[in-house]
């Protein structure tokens, strides 16, 4: 009979994608290496990369990504992946060998830089990611593991920590997980975590370590906006990103296609460290509060399949809002913040939306005074 722990390793990484996966050719498998991608793929051609980049690409930002490895051979990886900072709990690398491919794909949309012949990119193309390779790609990982992942994760620095991995066991929040996770959170870091990919049969559920309180979890989105069939819906999601056809990096160099929770919550993270290059003198919960707030959703409050939407990265770097042809806005406007959610959430999501608010209050006030001031000024000069 198998014990509980080995019953929690078969469940975890459940987020991961369907076995089989489909590459750049569209036969059905995942080589490694890839063939390039010459086009920009399709989340990304939704994105005004120069309006998003304007202010930053994401440098001095260090992103964790928990996962099965981060090849560093990978030329759009090379120079984003922090070698010394990694770690490997399942072998003697330093987190940069992966079999699987899973955590390469995980990093690309995170932090690839730009390379010639291709239109894929990171959203956070200067950010540097460190490797933890926490499984080996053919078993599942422990809890126990994940929970010292995060922890090496604090201690070398992450802003940022990506976990596109779960379980849908019931985990306490006073389990080594949940431990881990409420250190981080307490660090100040902003964790991302992917909803997972049993939704098919629409029945909600949590997932671990998404669950947990703090952490951002993450839906899948398809072309059309709406949840990708395989999310798990939940009234743990907090937004959702595109995850399905989704471009990115593989070991040994170029790139194949996949689908899954796995991807959108590495779309978030990226956003996120751009948030944190931005905005340094921000909290996790502020940065997290932001992508919510700027998330473009039909109707008004959260649901249980997109949680706030689906991410907007140029509105939450404050840029203009896209526009379609004949002017009309992409974007909802953000919707009441009493909706959704139990009463903790809903007073955290308030507190982190007045301290942001308040930033924002300051700066309109300090504008326009200073814009009277200049009137008056001219007034006396003429």
């Amino acid at each position: 009979m198998r014990s509980g722990a080995a019953v929690l390793a078969a469940l975890l990484l459940a987020a991961w994608p369907p076995p089989v996966t489909t590459d750049v050719a569209g036969n059905g498998e995942c080589r490694f290496p890839g063939r390039l991608t010459e086009g920009t793929p399709w989340p990304l051609q939704r994105v005004l990369l120069d309006e998003l980049w304007q202010d930053t690409k994401g440098a001095g930002v260090r992103v964790a990504v928990v996962d099965s490895g981060v090849d560093d051979v990978n030329p759009q990886l090379r120079d984003a992946v922090d070698a010394a900072a990694g770690k490997d709990l399942v072998g003697a690398t330093d987190g940069t060998v992966d079999e699987a491919g899973h955590g390469t794909k995980v990093a690309g949309i995170i932090a690839a830089r730009p390379r010639a012949g291709t239109g894929f990119v990171g959203l956070a193309p200067e950010a540097t990611i460190i490797p933890i390779r926490q499984t080996d790609g053919r078993s599942s990982g422990a809890a126990d593991a994940m929970a010292e992942a995060i922890d090496h994760a604090i201690a070398q620095g992450a802003d940022v920590i990506n976990i596109s991995q779960d379980t849908s066991r019931p985990l306490a929040q006073d389990s080594p997980l949940g431990r881990a996770v409420a250190r981080a959170t307490a660090a100040d870091v902003v964790v991302v975590a992917s909803a997972g990919n049993d939704g098919r049969d629409g029945r909600l559920r949590n997932t671990y370590p998404a669950a947990f309180p703090g952490v951002l979890a993450v839906a899948a989105s398809d072309r059309d906006g709406r949840r990708a069939a395989f999310s798990q819906p939940g009234g743990f999601v907090g937004v959702a990103a595109p995850g399905v056809d989704i471009v990115s990096t593989v070991p040994g160099g170029g790139q194949c296609v996949d689908s899954g929770t796995s991807f959108s919550a590495p779309y978030v993270a990226g956003l996120a460290a751009l948030l944190r290059a931005k905005h340094p003198e921000w909290k996790a919960p502020q940065v997290v509060a932001r992508i919510q707030a700027t998330a473009d959703r039909e109707g008004d409050g959260r649901d249980d399949d997109l949680g706030w939407g689906v991410v907007d990265p140029v509105r939450a770097m404050g840029g203009a809002d896209p526009v379609r042809a004949g002017g009309t806005r992409v974007l909802a406007d953000p919707a009441p913040l009493g909706a959704g959610g139990d009463r903790r959430d809903r007073d955290t999501r308030l507190a982190a939306y007045a301290v942001a608010g308040g930033g924002l209050l300051v700066a309109l006030v300090a504008g326009a005074s200073k814009v009277l001031r200049d009137s008056r000024r001219r007034k006396r000069r003429s």
